[in-house]
């Protein structure tokens, strides 16, 4: 048997101001964005070269409302591999994407942690990754 989460739910405040972050400032691919009608949208969102995607749920009440950013209670939600740490750092930092630290060397990597639009916390991962050479 063969298994994976082809998607996942997170909850925003508004289409147009996901897609511009999650497509304009982290780079993902916009998979889909079609009119359901009554003003919902089946919106997808795809890390590029990567099969798993985000769909971008419009909060409909309070509750959505009160999960915006919260969807994993403050703790790292999603996590982020690339095959060039260094690259997607200079890249999201050069476009105003929000780090809770500095890039820090573990022993399966070189990780960071950032914020996105809406608080939720990401690890930015490079399995492997060599140090920064000091003259960069």
């Amino acid at each position: 048997m063969k298994q994976h989460i082809a998607q996942f739910a997170i909850v925003v405040d508004d289409y147009d101001r996901a897609i511009a972050y999650y497509h304009g400032v982290l780079g993902f691919d916009l998979a889909e964005d079609s009119d359901l009608g009554g003003g919902k949208r089946w919106v997808r969102v795809t890390p590029p070269g990567g099969e798993t995607s985000l769909l971008l749920a419009r909060a409909s009440n309070a509750e959505q409302t009160q999960a915006i950013g919260h969807q994993a209670g403050g703790r790292v939600f999603l996590f982020l591999h690339t095959d060039d740490f260094w690259r997607d750092y200079d890249v999201y930092r050069a476009r105003g994407v929000t780090f809770a630290e500095a890039p820090r060397e573990e022993d399966y990597g070189t990780v960071v942690v950032f914020t996105d639009l809406y608080g939720n916390r990401w690890d930015l991962l490079q399995l492997g990754c060599p140090k920064r050479d000091a003259s960069s």
